[in-house]
């Protein structure tokens, strides 16, 4: 019977895979192998299979989020790419913004475009922004230029002809022919990637695309094979950065809406823990090897956006990135993994990343070959991670090892080496409280009174810390935290969302044509969701982008109703919560129509509260550097399995499992409820 349902997340360090059947769950953990991604995902289907004692014709269902495309645009690993744009516009991609997102940094470096210039091509041809055709498409030229890139052993061209979201002819002819001229080079349209305006964000959105398509399509034809030949038929669905899964057809058309797919899939498991918990406000935290990522929860709704940047120059710095338009949860992402480098600088302060160990060569701890110190070398040192334990028991860490890598870091602190590692913990913790600080007053928010979220290789073991430097009381671990991205993609709804640029001023409203081109989007919607989701019942979701008339930039606004006055009341509300305030007799203009169409997967009830019950005998104990107040503390060790609901103790503590260790403080004490959740309560 196919009912087990499989769920794998690539991360930069670690793959992790989880099995659900017939109310049961396992979970493994095993190495990335990053030079063949597919190696990691089919030895931990075959592990976990065997560990179920599951057949593989059993798995009905396999969701799969990865990080092959957005480490192949940090580290500039994609396709040979060419750009064909607009003649005299060539360039727009390296003129970005026009501004200087560094104002005073006169050595101020901006990120390299994806395609050289020399591979930037312009064709005589041209549409006005309402859509008419001024100059039409010289044909001639567009051959030419495909000898040429023929010549320059071109994989991947990205097509974006100035204002195609309003008449698309030229891109589709532009597109035809090249399909003639260089038959097997992948082809993606801006009129079909981005269709909407800003010239730089559709180019360098259609780019990144590009640029990862040919990797992807090999990687999915790889992993599909592996699948197969492993006995496995079910069908496979890819996490979206959006949070919803489709299918690999739509992925490898448009592979680069799987940028951030694995931090969604957490955001999704946060989303459905809250509602278990009846939490209101929360902020979801996931630390894995390779970075962290913190996202805000309001009453169960995600903050969600249309851009973010990848391949930051500078990572706190927004501007500094290569902009990509796709619907995205938004979130603050940070590179302070587990595998995160510690160095100091010549000013005498530890940094932390963003550069990772990764899987290969990986922290010293691993004794593959590593010396640099990380934070998982910190965090051994520090005792706060069985060496026997770690991995489920996949891995030994070598404590000598981690020891001896955090020794260049004492000896310039003048310290000794749990000096060091309490240094790393500390500055890491403070590194990712900034980001979620400055993260939640971007978005008209605050962390107090909140309650953390949190879920990846890392995150317990920081997160009783992180908490009380952003004034939250309360952390929720979940059941299988260790691997909380992959529980999620299970828990996704199968979605897509379309996006149209129609500008439309509120005073000038036609409720009937954009009933037209709603019904156009939904069309194209349900077509893509309907590979996935057959017979289900989906769920519509509206938005328009909106602005006071003269401004540069929109805010987003649910749309309830097609009439004007319930759209600026919207944007009414949704403009003060950002900015404090509203502009008064100041005309409102749409720019931006979405329409998103998912599955219908309703949140969990929450559940019920548990009598209070002593907790368990500890397993042993072991001495723990607290880095807050520098003492070595003898901690208890619990075992999670032997835990039952209503147990309750206080720390300092270390609960352990397969994937991961929570660290319960002093002043925090923790209990288990109903669904085996550990919630941590900090009454210091």
């Amino acid at each position: 019977m196919s009912n087990a349902r499989l769920a794998v997340d690539i991360g930069g360090t670690f793959t992790d895979l989880v099995l659900e059947q017939g109310g049961r769950s396992w979970s493994t953990k095993l190495l990335t192998t990053p030079a063949a991604p597919e190696q990691a995902v089919l030895e931990g289907t075959q592990r976990i299979l065997t560990l179920a004692g599951v057949a593989p014709a059993e798995v009905g269902l396999v969701v799969h989020g990865t990080t092959l495309a957005t480490n192949a645009l940090i580290e500039r690993k994609g396709a040979r790419t060419a750009l064909l744009t607009t003649k005299g516009f060539r360039d727009s991609v390296e003129i970005a913004w026009e501004h200087r997102f560094e104002q005073y940094d006169i050595h101020m470096e901006r990120p390299e475009p994806l395609v050289p210039r020399q591979w930037r091509l312009g064709v005589p041809e041209r549409v006005a922004a309402d859509g008419d055709v001024l100059l039409p498409l010289d044909e001639a030229a567009v051959r030419e230029a495909a000898a040429g890139l023929r010549a320059a052993g071109i994989e991947s061209i990205a097509l974006c002809f100035l204002h195609s979201f309003t008449t698309d002819t030229h891109e589709r002819r532009a597109a035809t022919i090249l399909a003639e001229e260089l038959p097997g080079v992948a082809l993606s349209l801006s009129c079909e990637v981005a269709p909407e305006i800003r010239e730089y964000e559709r180019a360098s959105t259609t780019i990144a695309n590009a640029y990862v398509l040919p990797l992807m399509a090999r990687y999915l034809g790889a992993l599909e094979a592996g699948l197969h030949d492993a006995g496995l038929a079910a069908p496979l669905l890819l996490m979206m950065s959006s949070g919803g899964v489709t299918t690999v057809e739509t992925a490898r058309r448009f592979p680069v809406r799987l940028v951030e797919s694995g931090p969604a899939g957490g955001a999704i498991l946060a989303q459905a823990v809250a509602a278990e918990c009846g939490i209101a406000r929360a902020v979801a935290f996931d630390m894995g090897g390779t970075t962290a990522k913190l996202t805000l929860l309001d009453d169960l709704e995600l903050n969600r956006s249309r851009q973010f940047e990848v391949a930051r120059a500078y990572r706190f710095i927004q501007g500094s990135g290569l902009p990509v338009r796709i619907p995205v949860i938004e979130l603050v992402e940070i590179g302070a993994g587990g595998g995160s480098i510690a160095r100091v600088d010549t000013l005498g302060r530890i940094q932390v990343g963003p550069d990772s160990a990764g899987s290969v060569p990986g922290p010293a701890a691993y004794a593959r070959g590593g010396t640099e110190p990380t934070v998982t070398d910190a965090d051994t040192a520090l005792g706060r991670l069985d060496p026997e334990r770690f991995a489920g028991g996949t891995m030994t860490l070598d404590r000598g090892l981690a020891e001896r890598a955090l020794a260049p870091i004492a000896t310039a602190l003048g310290t000794h080496a749990a000096g060091a590692a309490a240094g790393i913990a500390e500055i890491v913790d403070e590194t990712m409280a900034s980001a979620a600080r400055v993260h939640a007053v971007e978005n008209g928010k605050d962390t107090a009174e909140r309650t953390l979220i949190a879920f990846g290789g890392a995150a317990p073991l920081h997160a009783a810390r992180l908490a009380r430097k952003l004034g939250m009381r309360r952390v929720v671990v979940p059941v299988g935290a260790g691997v909380g991205s992959a529980y999620g993609f299970l828990r996704a709804p199968i979605g897509y969302e379309v996006v149209r640029t129609r500008h439309t001023r509120l005073d000038a409203f036609d409720p009937e044509a954009l009933d037209a081109l709603f019904a156009a989007m939904r069309a194209e919607a349900e077509a893509v969701v309907r590979l996935g989701a057959p017979a289900e019942t989906l769920v519509e979701t509206r938005t328009a982008y909106m602005r006071y008339r003269g401004q540069g930039h929109e805010i987003a606004v649910p749309v309830t109703s097609l009439d004007a006055a319930s759209l600026r009341a919207g944007f009414d509300a949704g403009y003060a919560t950002l900015f404090g305030r509203t502009i008064p007799r100041l005309e409102v203009e749409v720019l931006t129509w979405t329409l998103a169409l998912a599955t219908h997967r309703p949140l969990p009830a929450p559940v019920p509260e548990v009598a209070t019950l002593p907790g368990p005998t500890p397993a042993g104990h072991r001495n723990v550097l607290d880095p807050a107040s520098g003492l070595l503390e003898e901690a208890a060790v619990i075992e999670r399995r032997t835990l039952h609901p209503g147990m309750r103790f206080d720390g300092p503590a270390l609960v352990v499992e397969d994937e991961t260790t929570t660290i319960v403080p002093r002043g925090f004490a923790c209990q288990l409820n109903a669904l085996r959740q550990l919630i941590l309560e900090d009454f210091a």
